[in-house]
Order: C-alpha cells, then sequence, then structure tokens
C-alpha cells in the first residue's frame, strides 16, 4: 500500500510542478490555489509513505516520479525538445526507479 501512496504522491509532484508554470509567479489566484492544493497533498502522501518505506529509498522515488512525469508533460504541454539525450537521461532515472523498488527489502 506504501508504494501506492508513493506513486500518487509522486503524480501530485508532477502537478504541483506544472502548476508553477502556469502560476506565473504565484501571481494567479487559482492556478496558485491549485499548485499549493498539490504540494501539500504530494508532501503529506510522500511523508505517510515514508512510515514503512525506507527515507533514501522513498524520497528518490518520489522525486523521479516528479522528474519524469514533469520532463514528458514539459514535452507534450509547453514543446520542449525531446532529443535523445533527453530521453535517455529520463529512461535512465526510470530505471533508477524500477532499481530501488526491486532491491527494497
Amino acid at each position: 500500500m506504501a508504494w501506492v501512496v508513493l506513486v500518487i504522491a509522486g503524480l501530485f509532484e508532477v502537478g504541483w510542478a506544472i502548476g508553477l508554470k502556469y502560476t506565473e509567479g504565484f501571481s494567479r489566484l487559482w492556478p496558485s490555489v491549485g499548485t499549493i492544493t498539490a504540494m501539500v497533498v504530494s508532501v503529506v502522501l510522500l511523508g505517510w509513505a515514508m512510515r514503512t518505506l525506507p527515507v533514501g529509498t522513498a524520497y528518490a522515488v518520489w522525486t523521479g516520479i516528479g522528474a519524469i512525469g514533469t520532463v514528458i508533460l514539459g514535452i507534450v504541454l509547453f514543446q520542449e525538445p525531446a532529443t535523445v539525450a533527453r530521453l535517455v537521461c529520463v529512461g535512465l532515472i526510470l530505471a533508477g526507479i524500477v532499481g530501488l523498488k526491486l532491491t527494497h527489502a
């Protein structure tokens, strides 16, 4: 169950990272409210997952999900470049996440 919560926390991290772009420096009310809400939910869920998962594993997986999701949405929503080098780096992050999950005791 902690792994499911951790993945959901990571998805909320993607939400607030992308949300930051829409807040325009927290000058827009509703995007700012949504972004701050996603931040709080993400951190609360991360904390809940850390009750049973090792801190290093949980934090690395959380940030990895956030990084991968943010890069993918940056490509889709903001036409950021999808170069081979960027995609290979995202693949390496994914490999690290999978490795941490597989080596979790």
